[in-house]
């Protein structure tokens, strides 16, 4: 039987929310935070809306997580983002101490993996799941941006 809240499950919350970023112009990074198998906060790309650099997807996801539970440690929760977080991102879900960061694809460049950055020490992080949707993704939103351009 196939678990229904999966880490593929909530993957595809997280594209959802990528897409909605996509549809706004934004580069298409999505998240969603998870406690106990339910969605506690969302969020996407707002950087060009909110003409803020730190609007990226996790941060929005780390605040609206932080409000819904109360407090500024997201314990026992998983973060699923679509693109590996950057130095940024990482930085503050170190000081979340989140549990658990599942992400889509690779940023080879700008990631976390290889600028070395620390995350907590309880802190699991996980790769790979729907890797291929969340680049394809990424890869048509610059195709169409440079498209444009």
């Amino acid at each position: 039987m196939i678990q229904p809240f999966d880490d593929t499950y909530f993957m595809k919350k997280a594209l959802q929310e990528a897409e909605m970023a996509f549809e706004k112009g934004e580069i298409p990074v999505g998240a969603v935070i998870v406690i106990d198998n339910k969605v506690i906060a969302r969020g996407h790309n707002l950087t060009e809306m909110l003409t803020d650099v730190t609007a990226h997807a996790e941060m929005q996801a780390v605040t609206a997580a932080s409000n819904f539970l109360g407090g500024k440690y997201l314990k026992d929760c998983t973060l699923y983002v679509t693109l590996e977080p950057c130095q940024m991102c990482a930085g503050a879900l170190y000081w979340s101490q989140i549990s658990k960061i599942v992400y889509g694809a690779r940023d080879l460049e700008r990631g976390c993996i290889n600028l070395n950055t620390k995350l907590h020490p309880k802190t699991t992080i996980q790769g790979g799941v729907l890797e291929t949707e969340a680049s394809e993704l990424l890869k048509r939103f610059f195709i169409q941006k440079r498209n444009l351009n």
